[in-house]
């Protein structure tokens, strides 16, 4: 049965994924809109910057996928993998163990669900909370559900058809979803091709400027709905309107969701674990959603089998499997933090959004070149995270093939290899002319991508390489488990 879900524009990484459980060629030959790359506008340069996903490996495309098809793809595909799948069935609640006194813990043991059938329970040893947004053991039961503050934003969007263009018909970027900041800094958009020459068009703008507009509208006009807002911010977006061309709205419904940012402050515990949207979620810029909830549903696996598989003890794979996804989280929550610092041209007070250990972990290749090696281990300031963010928003700088082929023709090769040492700001800024934007542009974007590339790149492979605590995931067929670093390939 599809159901809706917004969410449609995927990273490379996705093909590795699929691939490493069979899955790859099914949702290829569903015939999604292939997706080269994306480009992103920023009100700071006159031009796009673009990544280009072919650009090192001519088969690392992914796809902007309808999400009703590409769910039902993977649960079917579960299915045919031995799963039991119960499509309209309902969890109503979620049963704990009892210790020895009669007493309830935390380790979670069966549920109640309800169907057209009626009702009834299902006993478990291990419960995987993949319920979305819900996050039904996050809000209900752990109660530790933290909104991300300086992410306070809203979303509406909608879908187009009809006379439409692409961004770059006819050339290696064609189909490459567009990304724009607002002209006043309160936002951004996108415009996503899909395959069935379908656009989704949509606009993420802060919460409280988005209800100041609307108060202002309804002001002036007391039927206004969400659709006017809608249409009136698409005003905001010159490169969306120009791709709009005489385009129409398919069917004049426009959706919308806030307060959707959040992480937990833990992600696993006794025999559970959250994964995907039940555990966290960031912002839908830089499609990262899918992303990480297919990365915490191979690491959930991985930390059930090793258990189970006597690889270690649950309370290890159980931290093991929290550090993880806190980690990946973290990443990508700095680098949307730093476009944000872009697109509203202005300081975030993001401190309290980022936990330290966590960032700790997730830039620790970075941190000496932003402190200095001095400072490493000091506690995290908002000088050494707002250099980090610096740091961040260089990989989406305008700088296309053509204009790093004339840097390139100008300066030592090892400035432009992906293979270099990471540069701090102040050993580049005494090689590279300020004025000279294109250089800055081209060898900045490279360096943040020797940290950044690999989090939408690798796939499975990522996680073979990042030991935690003295263990490192183990991902070969029929040893999937979690392996001592001392026993590994490291």
């Amino acid at each position: 049965m599809h159901r809706y879900h917004i969410g449609e524009s995927m990273l490379p990484s996705l093909k590795l994924f699929l691939r490493y459980i069979d899955a790859e060629e099914k949702v290829k030959s569903r015939g999604f809109c292939v997706k080269p790359g994306a480009a992103v506008k920023l009100n700071q340069f006159k031009r796009e910057g673009y990544t280009d996903f072919l650009r090192h490996d001519p088969t690392h495309w992914s796809w902007n996928v309808v999400r009703s098809e590409f769910d039902e793809i993977l649960l079917r595909h579960a299915a045919e993998s031995g799963a039991t799948v119960l499509e309209e069935h309902k969890v109503t609640e979620i049963l704990f163990s009892k210790d020895a006194d009669g007493n309830p813990t935390n380790r979670p043991c069966a549920a109640k669900f309800s169907s057209g059938a009626g009702v009834g329970t299902v006993n478990f040893d291990y419960l995987i909370d993949a319920s979305g947004r819900n996050g039904i053991m996050s809000t209900r039961y752990l109660r530790n559900r933290r909104m991300n503050k300086s992410l306070k934003n809203i979303a509406c969007w909608a879908y187009w058809h009809g006379d439409l263009k692409m961004y770059k018909p006819g050339t290696g970027r064609e189909n490459a979803p567009w990304f724009e900041a607002l002209t006043d800094e309160s936002g951004w958009g996108w415009f996503i091709p899909l395959h069935d020459g379908i656009v989704s068009v949509g606009i993420v703008m802060d919460q409280s400027i988005s209800t100041e507009k609307k108060a202002t509208a309804r002001a002036q006009n007391s039927e206004s709905t969400l659709k006017d807002h809608y249409l009136e911010q698409l005003k905001l977006l010159p490169g969306v309107q120009d791709l709009l061309g005489n385009g129409t709205l398919v069917d004049g419904n426009v959706r919308s969701a806030g307060d959707y940012s959040y992480s937990p402050d833990s992600y696993s515990g006794d025999h559970f674990r959250l994964v995907g949207d039940a555990g966290a979620f960031i912002d839908p810029f830089f499609s990262s959603g899918v992303h990480l909830a297919i990365l915490s549903g191979l690491t959930a696996a991985l930390t059930i089998t090793a258990p189970l598989r006597g690889h270690c003890s649950e309370a290890v794979a159980s931290d093991f499997y929290n550090i993880k996804s806190a980690t990946a989280y973290t990443r990508f929550l700095v680098v949307v933090m730093s476009v944000y610092r872009q697109i509203r041209n202005q300081s975030l007070d993001v401190l309290a959004d980022v936990d330290e250990d966590n960032f700790d972990r997730a830039f620790d290749i970075l941190r000496p070149v932003i402190q200095g090696t001095a400072d490493v281990g000091k506690k995290l300031s908002e000088d050494e995270l707002e250099k980090t963010m610096d740091f961040c928003r260089h990989v989406f700088a305008p700088a296309d093939n053509d204009i790093t082929q004339e840097v390139a023709s100008r300066f030592k090769p090892e400035l432009l290899s992906i293979a270099a040492p990471v540069f701090s700001a102040e050993e580049l800024g005494q090689i590279i002319d300020p004025e000279d934007t294109d250089a800055v542009a081209v060898i900045n974007r490279i360096n943040s991508a020797k940290v950044l590339g690999p989090m939408w790149v690798k796939g499975p492979a990522l996680m073979e390489n990042e030991p935690v605590k003295g263990m490192v995931a183990r991902l070969e067929r029929g040893k999937l488990g979690l392996v001592a670093l001392e026993e590994s390939d490291l």
